[in-house]
């Protein structure tokens, strides 16, 4: 018998991995060019030629029990320097390799956080739509998300009902800029307003409150936007990292944990971190693609290709009637539903081999999020069987 703990995990399973899997299943049926499968963010560009001859380099040099091998929890001690070199150049921060967790990805990441800091009962804030795992990995601590609403027009946070969510039983508040699913960058102004309540509410209810900036789309950014890092809004913010879109290495599974020194309890806090990557299982983040990452920090796959994905596929919609939210980051289109059921729409959508995934996965229904990290021919092919969809309602 299993627990009742993943007895409803399963009944809550991922909308968006069921789909991936759907979407396989209609490629043997139908021809892999005859369905358009939206659905999974998995990147499309190769990993930088130089990870690659990084990982090549790596085996011939090194010793193979030095490479292999276990190091601190933290991960390797050069790598984590090496991180907070970047990290300093990029964005003014003083960071060193006390300060960096070498992590399994991002999920492995914030689930080390929220070991280290959460207790049963604790609340966790996000703000709609958000990663639908969010609500998996504060279950796994017994702790309560809580959403905020978004402002339905700009997808910016609306931030009095943010307030207003927060209560005695808040422990943390993660962020997702570049967003996932809507592909919107959080403004300045927004998080200056985010750092202000929290503060408040710190003073207010009289303990620390975790701002947790989930950035694994950070590099991914359009239109002049520039990459930020969220440390400079406020004192008590953990970041947490992944490589598997900047670098394309996705099932390699490798991030990072940033806990800045001025963060409350910061020591405390690496500790615990450190200490959970170990008892959750993980024990340290993969040994060669750590070392093979830190040669590549200066790298980054090809923006390019999905920013040309991006205008082709958000012009071809538009055009044809439907509402989306430009992107600014991330390689997500946040579509409104013709229907207020944005189910029947992800059905109809399927009869024409159309994969798209329901908004309400996102905690945010009545829109369906497309994930354009696919060949630009598969847009092409895409857009008639849209064309059709929009016939079916009149757009």
């Amino acid at each position: 018998m299993i627990s009742k703990k993943i007895e409803k995990a399963l009944k809550g399973s991922s909308a968006i991995r069921a789909m991936f899997i759907e979407g396989k299943e209609m490629a043997e049926k139908y021809g892999a060019e005859n369905v358009f499968d939206f659905s999974l963010g998995n990147p499309a560009t190769p990993p930088p030629e130089a990870f690659h001859q990084a990982v090549k380099d790596l085996l011939d040099e090194t010793d193979s029990l030095e490479l292999h091998g276990y190091m601190e929890n933290a991960g390797y001690a050069d790598v984590r320097s090496a991180i907070a070199e970047n990290l300093n150049r990029r964005f003014g921060t003083e960071f060193d390799a006390h300060n960096i967790i070498m992590t399994v990805g991002a999920a492995g990441g914030l689930n080390t956080i929220f070991k280290t800091i959460l207790d049963p009962g604790d609340e966790v804030i996000v703000f709609a739509p958000f990663f639908g795992e969010y609500r998996q990995y504060a279950a796994n601590f017994d702790a309560e998300i809580v959403a905020v609403r978004p402002n339905l027009e700009t997808f910016q946070p609306d931030i009095k009902d943010f307030e207003e969510k927060i209560t005695a039983k808040t422990k943390a508040v993660i962020i997702n800029t570049p967003n996932n699913p809507t592909g919107v960058i959080y403004k300045q102004e927004t998080l200056r307003q985010i750092a202000s309540v929290l503060e408040r509410k710190q003073a207010e209810f009289g303990h620390d409150i975790y701002l947790v900036s989930d950035e694994p789309y950070r590099e991914l950014v359009y239109d002049g936007n520039k990459e930020e890092f969220l440390t400079k809004y406020y004192r008590n913010t953990i970041v947490g990292y992944s490589f598997s879109k900047s670098l394309s290495l996705p099932g390699e599974r490798i991030g990072y944990v940033v806990v800045p020194g001025e963060a409350a309890d910061a020591e405390l806090l690496i500790s615990g971190i450190e200490i959970s990557n170990r008892t959750l299982g993980f024990v340290n983040a993969p040994s060669l693609i750590q070392k093979a990452v830190a040669r590549c920090l200066e790298e980054k796959t090809d923006v390019g290709f999905y920013d040309e994905n991006r205008k082709k596929l958000y012009e071809g919609l538009t055009k044809l009637g439907f509402t989306c939210i430009k992107p600014e980051g991330a390689f997500y289109l946040w579509v409104k539903s013709p229907v207020e059921e944005e189910e029947e729409f992800v059905q109809e959508g399927k009869k024409l081999h159309i994969l798209m995934v329901k908004g309400s996965a996102f905690g945010c229904p009545g829109f369906v999020r497309l994930a354009y990290c696919v060949s630009l021919s598969t847009i092409d092919r895409a857009l008639p069987a849209f064309a059709e969809l929009a016939k079916v309602y009149g757009l």
